[in-house]
């Protein structure tokens, strides 16, 4: 999430931190998006608020600004820094996910020393400009299976209402934006996707 998502963007991580989500990326992207100074500030006052509750706080696509914040990982596109180039710059003990799109993606995401991958968009989303034809949740079948130890995180027009979808089809984690920044109590909207999370792990009646 960027400054752009939301119109009290801290308010509503605040919200979503509170609401149990596991890890927060920052994304700072678009024409209007906050740049120099402006979005260094920004990082810092995100990344405060991920260390009161203790989630990573990773920053998307820039491996320069992930290092002088000493941010928890950097989280990469095809069209930013190769896998390989963030983990040599950001070392082995920082989180390093890359966006995929096919299973010759995946492999060399896993090769160059990848955490974990995102995969999408699993649904339509309206939060990135330049997102990719959606994909459904069959690659993310195909890719599990073939590297059961590559965590995959669904990304693109998740809800808690079709995130089960995501989860049977084999990813171990979601990525959101609208579903939380777009939402009337960004609070609930956490705790809503957590809890399809959770059924995800322990079953439905355990969850409930």
């Amino acid at each position: 999430m960027g400054s752009m998502n939301a119109e009290k963007p801290l308010s509503v991580l605040e919200d979503a931190l509170k609401g149990g989500v596991t890890c927060f990326q920052f994304r700072e992207k678009g024409p209007r998006a906050l740049v120099g100074m402006e979005k260094r500030a920004f990082a810092e006052s995100c990344q405060r608020l991920c260390r009161q509750f203790g989630v990573p706080f990773i920053v998307n696509d820039d491996v320069d600004l992930a290092l002088e914040m000493d941010a928890d990982g950097v989280h990469v596109g095809q069209d930013d820094a190769e896998a390989r180039f963030a983990r040599e710059k950001i070392g082995a003990d920082k989180i390093v996910g890359v966006s995929v799109h096919t299973v010759e993606e995946a492999r060399r995401a896993m090769m160059d020393g990848a955490d974990y991958v995102g995969m999408g968009p699993v649904y339509q989303t309206s939060s990135k400009d330049d997102a990719k034809p959606v994909a459904g949740t069959t690659m993310i079948t195909v890719v599990g299976k073939l590297f059961p130890d590559l965590p995959i995180v669904g990304i693109g027009g998740i809800t808690a209402e079709n995130a089960d979808a995501v989860f049977e089809a084999g990813a171990s984690g979601l990525s959101v934006i609208s579903a939380i920044a777009t939402a009337m109590d960004p609070e609930l909207a956490a705790r809503r996707l957590r809890k399809a999370a959770l059924r995800s792990m322990y079953g439905r009646r355990a969850v409930r």
